[in-house]
């Protein structure tokens, strides 16, 4: 299973400060010196250590926080004679100091998932945010309408990711998705990158804290022709829901929208696959690629 991040900073928010970026890169750089001195290649250090190979990538090119056991682990089998591990604490001090830039319209609903002790979502159109990878995330990014410039693109798919070390924190939030069968079917991206992103999902689905289902292109009935949407529970708060289309976001407080939400989210459960026959499902279609 592929193992968690930390939370990452934008590299063009200026709140970052701090040397927080440049220690992450330069990190990132000192990974990559060890390991083409070893005569390895990303995908093959990955292999060793136990991580794919994109995050080996992106830890040095410090697009990723590395939690501190990637720093050890890369220490130990490169030989860096404990200059890694040396710089565990000064990792942990700039992830406080980091800031992750979300645009405003999304930031309410940031700080409430970063809170989340429950969430649920329904996804008809893309992979969730959540569990996309990188190169997912970046051809999502890119072919938005109208046109991101790469400055945005990047910093975009920074915060994205950044947003995924809710699922390794801990206390982990309860995590359910249903996402319909055509979005994982869609080359988007091109092949590798469904590829990648197949192969992720189900390091996904296979969290404890994670529930993943699929709505099957076959199914007869659908609760969710409306759209997707989200729910989720801050800690100590009512739950809230929240819809994005055409770039254009609700958060939804009202409690009886988030009820019909909720008995409709019920709905789209019971008529998608189950974890283990979606997990199936999704071997099935990595071995068809």
């Amino acid at each position: 299973m592929a193992r968690g991040w930390a939370e990452v900073a934008d590299p063009t928010d200026e709140d970052a400060g701090d040397g927080a970026v440049d220690l992450f890169r330069a990190l990132g750089r000192q990974i990559k010196v060890l390991r083409e001195r070893a005569g390895l290649t990303q995908k093959a250090l990955g292999e060793q250590l136990g991580y794919a190979e994109e995050t080996i990538s992106a830890a040095e090119r410090g697009r990723r926080v590395p939690q501190p056991e990637l720093l050890e682990a890369v220490d130990d089998l490169l030989g860096a004679d404990g200059v890694l591990k040396a710089a565990k604490e000064d990792v942990e001090r700039a992830k406080a100091k980091a800031r992750v830039r979300h645009p405003a319209w999304f930031k309410d609903y940031a700080r409430l998932e970063a809170e989340a002790v429950d969430l649920c979502c329904f996804a008809n159109q893309a992979v969730p945010g959540l569990f996309q990878t990188e190169s997912y995330a970046r051809a999502v990014f890119v072919s938005r309408q109208p046109l991101f410039d790469d400055e945005t693109v990047e910093a975009r798919v920074t915060a994205r990711l950044a947003r995924q070390g809710i699922l390794t924190r801990w206390p982990v939030p309860a995590v359910s998705a249903v996402i319909q069968e055509s979005v994982l079917r869609h080359p988007f991206g091109g092949r590798a990158v469904q590829h990648g992103q197949l192969e992720h999902l189900l390091d996904v689905a296979r969290m404890r804290n994670v529930e993943v289902q699929i709505m099957p292109m076959a199914s007869e009935e659908h609760a969710g022709m409306g759209g997707p949407f989200t729910l989720l529970t801050p800690k100590g708060r009512p739950q809230v829901g929240y819809l994005e289309v055409q770039h254009v976001s609700r958060l939804i407080t009202d409690a009886e929208e988030v009820r019909v939400l909720a008995a409709k989210y019920g709905s789209i459960r019971s008529q998608a696959l189950r974890p283990r026959e979606s997990l199936l499902l999704i071997e099935k279609m990595l071995g068809e690629l």
